[in-house]
């Protein structure tokens, strides 16, 4: 019998993923069910168990596939010494996000909402989410530091504090870029530099 080779594994997940993204996108994350995505996916209900045992895996991986795109940012941010502004910072990640938003087949920042509204609802959703918020703003915090260090900002401040208020301006730039429709990622940084002055 052939082994299954690690980038067929990784694709078959992915697929499902997918498949749970296109879903949540129509019905949202609170009438998605395993069944739906099973169908979606076009694999057997055992082929998609194999990968996600149950839905809480699933909101699992779509907030983990959101997060590692902030957190994979953020850690290229502070490479080679360099330390950004936080309005830079604020620049680079909704670039980021908006990027990621229009090269695949569904704009994950409106599944990211539905997982954010279900967190809210569902006491099991909001401890898997706040889970991976906690680990992007500890990624973020170490950020602060430096930055503080540098002079970017208030040495006296708190970097917890800093830092809830940066990962804070994330959904709000999400928010506005889907229902105002009318941010962009260089005008949001320019209005935090704007604040700095």
């Amino acid at each position: 019998m052939p082994k299954v080779t690690d980038e067929h594994r990784a694709a078959r997940r992915q697929q499902i993923l997918m498949a749970t993204l296109r879903c949540v996108a129509v019905e949202g994350l609170h009438r998605t069910t395993m069944a739906d995505v099973i169908r979606e996916s076009g694999l057997s209900a055992g082929a998609v168990y194999g990968y996600f045992k149950s839905k809480n895996d699933l909101i699992l991986a779509i907030a983990e596939f959101g997060l590692a795109l902030m957190d994979t940012e953020l850690r290229g941010l502070a490479k080679d010494g360099n330390v950004p502004s936080p309005d830079e910072v604020t620049r680079q990640l909704t670039r980021a996000i908006v990027r990621q938003a229009e090269s695949q087949e569904i704009d994950i920042t409106k599944v990211v909402i539905a997982v954010w509204a279900e967190a809210v609802r569902d006491e099991g959703v909001r401890a898997i989410v706040s889970e991976r918020i906690r680990t992007l703003r500890d990624s973020y915090a170490g950020l602060v530091s430096a930055q503080q260090a540098a002079g970017l900002v208030d040495p006296d401040a708190d970097p917890l504090h800093v830092t809830q208020v940066m990962v804070g301006m994330l959904p709000g730039f999400i928010l506005q870029r889907l229902v105002l429709q009318d941010v962009d990622p260089e005008g949001y940084a320019d209005g935090l530099a704007a604040l700095r002055r």
